[in-house]
């Protein structure tokens, strides 16, 4: 089936009742810890193409350039960038559609409107948005979610942090509406990630993402491989850190304001969230540099 706007590239789309998952690279991703916690639930639950938006509605070629391989002076292939939406089945059994690609680059509530009508063909009974942005949060403490949601009932339902202010938006965000208006629950979830390490991989930001996707709709993700790597890096970490007293200092004073606002101090959350990233620039080069020396 070919909508203009998309092409349905299976017949096999008998879904019952699906989990919408949205991750669209192009808005903030901080150390790619929302975009490696997708590829662990498409992997998990063994997705494959359903969908495929049309590149030239929705992409802009000067802002996502096709890669050209080049094969001894011949032009063997070029590569695209695509909007696709995947369908899988969790390990417990439960349908799961996985949005992903860059955003589009125009058309935001024409795409909107058909993922919406999409949304509904499929039943869909449920939208989560993974997303991950830099904090003073650190990294010796678990990674902490927020979220967003245009209804109150729905953040009423999972235990993560409010925020309050105002950022420019991602299409995740305008999916929100477009669920809400269709009375499908849609719910973003947030993880913090530690300013200084916000350049790097951060798998245990990826693994509370899969968290937080079991607190908001009950699919349990391993991750087995991510789950893994959280104790080396954490251990990696440490160990640099160990050796300055500016950063050793830096950390406590993160702690203290992040044991602070879980326990409810908006204050401690106000500061966390004002505090200055000169210090987290100087300790994320001297991470980035003691990583480099250790490979």
């Amino acid at each position: 089936m070919i909508d203009g706007d998309y092409e349905l590239l299976t017949d096999e789309s008998m879904l019952h009742e699906p989990i919408l998952l949205v991750m669209m690279t192009g808005w903030i991703d901080a150390a790619g810890a929302a975009a490696a916690a997708v590829e662990a639930v498409a992997d998990e639950c063994a997705t494959s193409p359903l969908i495929r938006f049309d590149d030239d509605t929705f992409v802009d070629y000067r802002a996502r350039r096709p890669t050209m391989e080049l094969r001894d002076g011949v032009n063997t292939n070029l590569r695209w960038h695509h909007i696709e939406l995947t369908a899988g089945q969790s390990p417990g059994g439960r349908d799961i559609l996985v949005l992903s690609g860059p955003e589009p680059d125009m058309n935001w509530r024409r795409f909107s409107k058909a993922m919406g009508d999409i949304a509904v063909e499929f039943g869909v009974t449920q939208m989560i948005g993974f997303g991950a942005y830099p904090f003073a949060a650190p990294h010796t403490r678990d990674a902490r979610l927020s979220c967003s949601s245009p209804s109150t009932e729905v953040l009423a339902s999972v235990s993560f942090a409010r925020s309050f202010v105002d950022v420019p938006a991602g299409m995740a965000a305008a999916l929100e509406h477009t669920m809400h208006d269709r009375k499908i629950p849609a719910l973003g979830i947030w993880a913090q990630v530690p300013h200084y390490v916000s350049a790097m991989s951060y798998p245990a930001a990826s693994a509370a993402l899969l968290d937080g996707l079991h607190e908001a709709t009950g699919v349990k993700i391993v991750g087995a491989a991510l789950r893994n790597e959280v104790a080396i890096q954490r251990q990696r970490i440490d160990q640099m850190v160990a050796n300055n007293n500016e950063h050793q200092n830096m950390i406590r004073q993160l702690e203290a304001l992040h044991d602070a606002a879980v326990e409810g101090d908006a204050d401690a959350a106000s500061a966390a969230a004002e505090m200055r990233m000169k210090s987290g620039d100087d300790i994320a080069a001297e991470i980035q540099e003691f990583f480099r020396a250790q490979d």
